[in-house]
């Protein structure tokens, strides 16, 4: 383990390194984590909570070099702050993670609620990518926001703050469009006992994919709701890492 690399100038860009110890004779695939918390909290480890060094320690037992990243919060910074950490954060990826025994070109993105959110608008818009070509070879969405509108934000105090109160900008700060379009494979999951929001949002993109043609790998969890999918991970629960893993190991 290696904490609180950092891969820009402000104090939250900071990152963790897992790397398994076993020597490898080829390089191994990338797996990064953005964690959510609303737009307005979150970290990607709490004092005392094994969450969420449970995601890199998952990553390294399958053969991966986890990182695990935190980045700038609303309301003091806002969209498209996150899409741009993310940028940053794999920048240092490519520059830095074969000297850590990763290969570049086998990165892998995750994200969860806000987490999703923001590696939605990192994939769906060339202006956030610092590597050409995004630096991805796939990227999952657990339970995010695609598509901002005034309803969302009406309800959604925190989503408010962080892409702002003017409907007019709701269209190019949503990232359903720009992931129509995009060749970055995606996954994209969520769970049975969500907020409606979050079901809508996950149903409705998969939806405009697939009437693009593009349709993602996409699963739907039963029995869990928006916080135990993520804890699930790395737990004798395997029903989402499973479906995860599936993902990278197809790429």
């Amino acid at each position: 383990m290696q904490r609180d690399i950092k891969y820009g100038d402000d104090p939250r860009h900071l990152l963790d390194v897992f790397t398994p110890q076993a020597a490898s004779t080829t390089p191994r695939p990338v797996f990064v984590f953005v964690h959510g918390g609303g737009f307005v909290r979150g970290d990607r480890r709490g004092p005392g909570s094994p969450f969420y060094d449970t995601l890199m320690l998952w990553a390294v037992r399958n053969g991966m070099i986890g990182v695990n990243m935190t980045y700038r919060l609303a309301p003091k910074d806002l969209w498209p702050a996150g899409a741009q950490d993310v940028g940053q954060a794999i920048r240092w990826v490519n520059e830095q993670i074969a000297a850590r025994g990763g290969d570049p070109k086998k990165v892998f993105l995750m994200g969860h609620s806000a987490g999703a959110a923001h590696v939605a608008s990192y994939v769906a818009d060339e202006r956030f990518h610092q590597v050409p070509g995004s630096g991805l070879a796939g990227a999952l969405m657990l339970s995010g926001l695609f598509l901002i509108s005034p309803e969302l934000t009406a309800q959604e105090e925190p989503t408010r703050l962080y892409f702002g109160a003017d409907p007019a900008t709701y269209g190019e700060r949503s990232a359903q469009n720009g992931l129509l379009k995009t060749k970055v494979p995606l996954w994209v999951g969520y769970s049975e006992l969500n907020p409606p929001g979050f079901v809508m949002q996950s149903e409705g993109l998969n939806e405009a994919l697939c009437k693009a043609g593009r349709c993602p790998a996409f699963v739907r969890f039963a029995g869990h709701s928006h916080m135990s999918e993520i804890y699930s991970i790395h737990t004798d629960d395997k029903v989402v890492s499973d479906a995860m893993l599936a993902f990278v190991k197809a790429r």
